[in-house]
């Protein structure tokens, strides 16, 4: 006998069976080894990325309306520095878009070429938004540099450092709002963008300190924060760039493996076994292999795999679906003796 049998449950749909049906039931066969797979999705896919494109849509409009306030200071003030924040806040504030872009294509449905659907496009924005913290601390250590080498003259100082506190608000508004977001629907991306606008609100404070330096007469103290601001940012971007990698390399937390061991060999009274995991986008599935008794129905071995996919989903509220594949342990075969 070959082939298995797969049962699948979805949100707001009772389980389907698939493969050999009820007719193998009926018969009661013994199994030979070969596996079933049960898969049992916990949460609507749909609902986690429709709060993730809310988050996108409320954060980039937020963060649009604050660089604008910035944008009026800059013509009342004349100040050049808070003229290359606000730009910056700007061009940051777009990079929101490839992510919501990915959200979108994550609701699109797999196809014969992509058959696990489109949620790697979330990880590969959240690569552009790491690489995009990166330049931002690029140009901010070269803008410090620069000043430290050009002393320049700031003026309006009460404009500029006003401007620069609404900056800086604005985005750790955006950035606490985004994690948190981020990190309910398992959004590594979405939590790198936030991290992505804390710099940037980082580096309107600096113009505020820098602003304050300056009136207190140490017209060094802008650039000195401007390295400290890149120096932090730098931190972040690696912070930030080893878990979207991770992510991309399908890297998960080690516990998380040992939970769903620690509960399938509880479960089976068994350690022959293998757990595998891996997050696509902001979904995150397991599968899981357990060798068990060979004789086993079919229906018997379909009920366990059940059983245990709700077992495991229960176990690990992290998880979004788990797969479980039931495999019988080849019966021993004596050894012939003379």
């Amino acid at each position: 006998m070959t082939g298995g049998l797969a049962a699948e449950a979805r949100p707001g749909r009772p389980g389907r069976k698939h493969g050999h049906g009820g007719r193998w039931h009926r018969l009661g066969h013994r199994i030979r080894p070969h596996s079933h797979a049960v898969s049992t999705p916990r949460n609507d896919p749909l609902t986690k990325t429709t709060e993730g494109i809310r988050a996108v849509k409320v954060s980039l409009a937020w963060l649009m309306a604050t660089a604008l306030a910035q944008l009026v200071v800059v013509f009342l003030s004349g100040s050049a520095a808070l003229l290359a924040d606000t730009l910056h806040n700007f061009s940051d504030a777009l990079t929101a878009v490839p992510l919501w872009i990915a959200f979108v294509l994550a609701r699109r449905r797999p196809t014969k070429r992509f058959t696990y659907g489109y949620g790697r496009a979330e990880d590969i924005a959240g690569l552009l938004i790491v690489v995009m913290i990166g330049l931002s601390a690029v140009i901010a250590a070269w803008q410090a540099i620069e000043r430290l080498s050009n002393a320049q003259v700031m003026t309006h100082l009460g404009w500029v450092a006003g401007a620069g506190l609404v900056g800086c608000l604005g985005n750790e508004l955006v950035a606490r709002y985004r994690i948190r977001v981020g990190r309910r629907i398992g959004s590594v991306a979405l939590v790198a963008d936030g991290y992505h606008a804390r710099t940037d609100g980082v580096t309107s404070l600096a113009v505020t300190l820098g602003a304050f330096g300056v009136w207190l007469g140490l017209p060094l103290a802008d650039p000195i924060i401007g390295l400290l601001i890149a120096l932090a940012i730098a931190a972040v971007f690696f912070g930030a760039g080893r878990d979207v990698l991770r992510r991309i390399m399908d890297g998960v937390d080690p516990a998380l493996v040992e939970s769903i061991e620690a509960i399938l060999n509880q479960e089976t009274g068994t350690e022959n076994g293998t757990v595998r995991a891996r997050w696509l986008g902001h979904e995150l599935t397991a599968e899981a292999t357990v060798v068990t008794n060979p004789n086993l129905t079919l229906g018997q071995a379909s009920d366990l795999s059940d059983h245990l996919a709700a077992t495991v989903l229960n176990g690990v509220p992290e998880l979004d679906s788990a797969i479980v594949h039931v495999k019988a342990k080849p019966a021993e075969v004596p050894n012939a003796t003379a």
